[in-house]
């Protein structure tokens, strides 16, 4: 590299000037400072570092009114600064300058102008320039191209960048990992998946991208489309050719391993974690914590267990979420024996169970209606100072009310409000339910009044019980009237509304006033074809 020491001995200029650049080709009008000249004592072979843009034009101005002039690559290593303070709207004008004063620009000068126009989001200018790099016989670097991509992506056009790397290859241009890395960051971010595949296969047939994130991205994207199959198939190639993910980079991480799991792909799960393995990138808490989530809501508990095992086997500490999740997966099954032993295990190994963890519990206990055991467990959440929530109080009403103890399962909607707590519709619900069942018609008209007075609007599980409460009880005017109500504010009727409405239309003796109101209110919904069925 070029190493050149200038000195200059001259007095410093008081008054500013200001200089316009020429009025050629190309995006300019940029009004530039004339600092005075500064002495510059050497060019060193990295680019120069200025702390501030001021600087850097004293510096320009100094060495632009030299005889002879400095070189060009040291004109380019002030630009190239001037660039990195993000000033490419003066880096263009000082261009002009330049040429101005006869000093003609080198490739790498209109690699720096590509670089600044690309970044202003004109990289169309940027294509002029590269047009004139061919022009001048030179040939492009793929750093070029890089830049161009890049200038393409940013500002959206993931078309055109795709035709610019195709033509990059049609010309004999090799592309580079920072090429690959480009496109597929933007694909990731908002491009189709499967434009991902071809640069799959270009990666495959040779390109070595060193930055594992690159792969680790291809591999998530994959993942995220479903394409589960494509990307375990890329993952293995990736790994036998030698290629090692960065232990921060874990292939067992994200929707990596969260997509399969979901789907209850179990084959791609266990091969992911024995690659992982193999690649000496143990799957950490998260990742556990994942997979046992995914193997309860799949059905499979005794695969969460044993994630779990192994989990402590390598030393790792399952934590409280893992616990709960694992809890929750023996509750669904109505396992509570082996629920309690999770939760004894949780203790045993030091870790303090939360309201969650008492809540999965009392609502495992009331699920086989153990009402005794989800109370023992509520008055023990009460000793240890845990706050019970609405969560907690529902599946206890709700346990109550299925066990018949409906007197209990009211004080204790009572006691909510004395707690401070506000009952949603979820509570509101499970007592109404109660209420129908003991064909209490006006305990459960004054609790559906209370709901708005409370401000916790009814929902269409609401109305539907209450409607189907009222038919069932005779009260057939209270209920099409509640049924109207309903309607008009967007709500549907479910099967078992349907066909208690079903019967009515059907039964003779209904009052004919009451079967107007019925037709018309079928009319209303669209549901012509009931009455045609009535007048068969």
């Amino acid at each position: 590299m070029l190493r050149m020491c200038m000195k200059m001995k001259m007095k410093m200029m008081r008054k500013k000037m200001q200089t316009r650049p020429s009025s050629s080709s190309g995006p300019s009008g940029t009004w530039i400072r004339t600092l005075p000249p500064q002495p510059y004592l050497s060019f060193r072979s990295e680019s120069q570092n200025f702390s501030s843009l001021d600087e850097a034009l004293s510096c320009f101005n100094g060495m632009l009114h030299m005889h002879p002039p400095p070189s060009i690559v040291d004109f380019n290593k002030l630009l190239t600064s001037i660039s990195k303070l993000k000033h490419n709207s003066i880096v263009l004008s000082l261009s002009h300058q330049m040429d101005s004063f006869g000093i003609p620009p080198n490739l790498n000068t209109l690699n720096i102008l590509i670089n600044s126009f690309c970044h202003l989001n004109r990289v169309d200018f940027g294509f002029y320039v590269l047009a004139k790099i061919l022009k001048l016989g030179h040939r492009p670097y793929t750093a070029t191209f890089n830049t161009l991509i890049w200038g393409l992506c940013s500002q959206g056009q993931i078309g055109e960048a795709f035709r610019s790397f195709d033509k990059m290859v049609c010309e004999g241009f090799q592309p580079d990992e920072l090429t690959y890395e480009t496109l597929i960051k933007e694909l990731y971010t908002s491009g189709p998946t499967l434009a991902l595949i071809p640069l799959c296969w270009s990666i495959q047939n040779g390109i070595r991208l060193v930055n594992p994130v690159a792969y680790s991205t291809i591999i998530d994207s994959l993942w995220k489309d479903r394409q589960l199959t494509k990307a375990l198939n890329f993952l293995c190639e990736m790994i036998s050719k030698g290629i090692s993910f960065s232990p921060t980079i874990n292939i067992t991480g994200s929707s990596m391993i969260h997509t399969p799991c979901n789907l209850c792909e179990w084959k791609h799960v266990s091969m992911l974690i024995h690659e992982s393995i193999h690649s000496k990138i143990l799957p950490d808490v998260v990742t556990y914590s994942l997979l046992v989530n995914a193997s309860c809501k799949g059905g499979n508990i005794r695969q969460a267990h044993n994630f779990v095992n192994k989990m402590i086997q390598r030393g790792m500490e399952p934590d409280l979420v893992t616990y709960n999740v694992l809890m929750d997966g023996y509750c669904v099954r109505s396992e509570m024996d082996e629920a309690i032993n999770v939760f004894d295990m949780m203790v045993y190994k030091g870790c303090v169970p939360d309201v969650c963890s008492y809540n999965i519990l009392i609502i495992g206990y009331c699920k086989i209606q153990s009402i005794d055991d989800a109370m023992h467990l509520f008055e023990e959440m009460c000793r240890h100072e845990l706050i019970p929530n609405v969560v907690t109080y529902n599946a206890l009403i709700h346990g109550l009310c299925r066990a018949g103890e409906l007197e209990a399962a009211m004080d204790l909607f009572s006691n909510l409000f004395s707690k401070g707590l506000q009952p949603n519709v979820r509570t509101y619900n499970i007592m109404i339910e109660g209420l129908c069942n003991r064909c209490l018609l006006d305990e459960v008209n004054k609790l559906f009044m209370q709901m708005d007075e409370n401000g916790c609007s009814p929902d269409d599980c609401t109305y539907n019980m209450i409607i189907q409460a009222l038919l069932q009880n005779k009260e057939t005017f209270r209920g099409l009237q509640l049924l109207q109500e309903m309607f008009a504010k967007g709500f549907s009727i479910d099967s078992r509304t349907l066909a208690l409405l079903l019967g009515l239309l059907f039964d003779v003796r209904l009052d004919p006033s009451v079967k107007q109101i019925l037709n018309r209110l079928f009319k209303f919904r669209g549901m012509i074809f009931f009455i045609a069925v009535k007048d068969l």
